[in-house]
């Protein structure tokens, strides 16, 4: 009993002198581990006279009590001092500024597309979309482009079957649109497009913007009105334009679109071949045989159509020189925007 009394004492000395939960775990293992000082205790109850046996295992099992009792209240008292002790080292300055996060931009090309359908909107026009696998009759056949054509080599085609390409105009939505609604139709169709193309100013993949009409009495004046006003809305209302005559087999009459360079602003530079103005767009009255392949009396309706490259639009704008500068992902050239 003197023995258990004496261990009580060099406890209560130990446990005063702790102060930290590593040495308070010590002190835990040194008393009531599996081989801790009152665990002993309790083996040495087979040598204590019987008569003894019982206070002696309620005295030991008292002291266990006590000890465990001690540190675990201790232990709160050390875990609440060393959390108040991490969180004044880890404690934040509120008062500093805070780290700017970089924000993101819209891509010029998005910006683009969103610009140049924004003016068509508010024109009247709707929006058509379509697959960007397409058929061949409607990327080439039902477009007055058949299968022996010169001009299916000029559209470099990504061709997937026989029967099916990656579209490499946006053209086969007008021919969708045509073939599900009766006129009047009057939409544009922008989008992804695909050729075997690529260089400063090519890109095997680039985007479109097309537009049709289709009405009673639609002349090439009206064409050539819509194409002029919204040159002017995109590029600025001092934007000289003019029309070159050009063909396209989906269109009879066409044309070439040209605007005055954008910069040299018509005096004549390398980029516009000292001409002055650079071609920014194809047009012209749908052909006869489009509508006819489409179910549409070219004797009642009449229509015109046009399309535009978004990135050469958004070049010409923003004054680019290399197209692949929109593809590369450059956070210091899309932070310009």
């Amino acid at each position: 009993m003197d023995k258990i009394a004496s261990i009580r004492e060099d406890f209560i000395q130990d446990i005063k002198s702790v102060n930290n939960l590593r040495e308070l775990e010590a002190i835990r293992l040194k008393y009531i581990g599996s081989k801790g000082i009152v665990s002993q205790l309790l083996k040495e109850i087979s040598r204590v006279p019987i008569e003894e046996r019982k206070k002696f295992g309620a005295t030991v099992n008292e002291l266990k009590n006590f000890i465990e009792n001690t540190i675990s209240e201790k232990k709160e008292i050390l875990f609440e001092k060393e959390t108040d002790e991490r969180l004044r080292k880890e404690a934040i300055d509120i008062t500093l500024p805070g780290r700017r996060l970089p924000l993101g931009s819209i891509h010029p090309i998005t910006r683009t597309m969103e610009e140049i359908t924004d003016i068509f909107l508010r024109l009247g026009y709707g929006i058509e979309y379509g697959p960007d696998i397409e058929l061949d009759k409607y990327n080439f056949e039902l477009l007055n482009i058949p299968p022996l054509h010169p001009a299916r080599d000029m559209q470099a085609t990504f061709y997937i079957s026989d029967e099916l390409v990656l579209r490499t105009h946006t053209s086969p939505v007008q021919i969708r649109t045509m073939l599900k609604k009766a006129p009047p139709i009057k939409i544009i169709s922008p989008g992804t497009v695909y050729r075997c193309d690529s260089d400063a100013t090519h890109s095997p993949m680039f985007h479109q913007v097309e537009g049709l009409l289709v009405d009673r009495d639609v002349s090439f004046e009206d064409l050539r009105g819509t194409i002029d006003l919204f040159l002017k809305s995109f590029f600025g209302q001092n934007t000289k334009t003019r029309f070159r005559a050009s063909y396209f087999p989906f269109t009879e009459p066409s044309a070439e679109v040209d605007i005055e360079c954008q910069m040299c602003m018509g005096k004549g530079c390398n980029i516009c071949k000292n001409s002055g103005f650079l071609e920014v767009m194809g047009c012209g009255m749908v052909n006869p045989y489009v509508l006819k392949n489409v179910n549409i009396d070219p004797e009642e309706f009449t229509g015109f159509a046009f399309g535009m490259g978004v990135e050469r639009m958004a070049m010409l704008k923003y004054k680019i020189p290399d197209l692949r500068l929109f593809f590369d992902n450059d956070l210091r050239f899309l932070g310009q925007f």
